[in-house]
């Protein structure tokens, strides 16, 4: 995937003017989630996937900083419960599926079943599929059902944005070195990150698979240079604030007979303030 896509990318963007031009998509995307809230007639899933320490969570941190935590809720995907392996494997991100005027965040996904899985087949067998070693186009299968179900949602009015953060080799030993190096960090450490990291080639040629076949006219992948997480988390906002664009949610319009009312209790609430006078004109 590096040959095609550069994580190192800035589009020319200095880090001071990408930080100020996130601070103005942040307080667009404040206005636009009101808005969405208030007329709950579409809602947004924001699929993030990356690597480990691709910047999933950070990028969640910064992007999110700016909004009603009411209107957002995040789902982190780790491996599957015995529980979410008794059912199919689309069947823990459906109950998790965003409702309308609210924003959904999966921190990693039901990709994950064609990436790790794909990676690591000896998982299959876990999900309780019948026969041995890996079902006759499994993948295949798999990418249907996922651009399906996007479709699914997509004609249901919840909008499907998906960003691959695409960090380097280089970049990604650089910050495991940081979390091993940095007491503070230390907690974010995990062995089997660098066991995977053994597998670099394998998840690439996974992720070129994976966008090939699931970007689609109705969820379109959004592939962002990830190396420089200040550049990666503009590009994240503004993909975000474009979707919300282009849905346009507006304030719900009253009824005549409701503003009648408003206009009585206005009046009500407006002579009370004023000790049961009449307001001066």
């Amino acid at each position: 995937m590096e040959r095609d896509f550069d994580p190192s990318a800035v589009a020319g963007m200095s880090r001071s003017r990408a930080e100020s031009r996130l601070d103005q998509i942040i307080e667009l995307l404040a206005e636009y989630q009101d808005r969405l809230s208030a007329q709950s007639a579409s809602g947004v899933l924001l699929v993030l996937q990356a690597l480990d320490a691709g910047g999933k969570d950070s990028t969640i941190k910064h992007v999110m900083r700016g909004l009603n935590p009411q209107g957002v809720e995040v789902h982190s995907f780790k491996e599957p419960s015995p529980e979410e392996l008794r059912h199919d494997f689309l069947w823990r991100c459906q109950r998790a599926a965003p409702e309308r005027g609210r924003i959904g965040i999966f921190n990693r996904s039901h990709y994950e079943e064609v990436l790790v899985v794909r990676v690591h087949p000896e998982l299959l067998p876990r999900q309780f599929l019948s026969g041995q070693g890996v079902p006759k186009g499994i993948w295949r299968s798999r990418f249907r059902e996922i651009n399906d179900w996007e479709r699914h949602l997509v004609d249901n009015d919840i909008r499907v944005v998906k960003v691959l953060l695409n960090v380097s080799k280089e970049e990604q030993a650089k910050r495991f070195l940081e979390r091993i190096d940095r007491p503070e960090k230390n907690w974010k450490f995990e062995p089997s990150d660098i066991r995977e990291r053994s597998y670099w080639d394998d998840y690439q040629r996974a992720f070129d698979k994976m966008l090939s076949h699931t970007s689609t006219e109705w969820a379109p992948w959004h592939v962002v240079p990830a190396d420089h997480k200040w550049f990666a988390r503009l590009a994240t906002a503004a993909i975000l604030a474009q979707t919300l664009i282009d849905i346009d949610p507006r304030y719900p319009r009253m009824d005549s007979s409701v503003r009648e009312q408003m206009a009585e209790h206005r009046a009500a609430l407006v002579a009370e303030l004023h000790g049961g006078s009449s307001p001066p004109g």
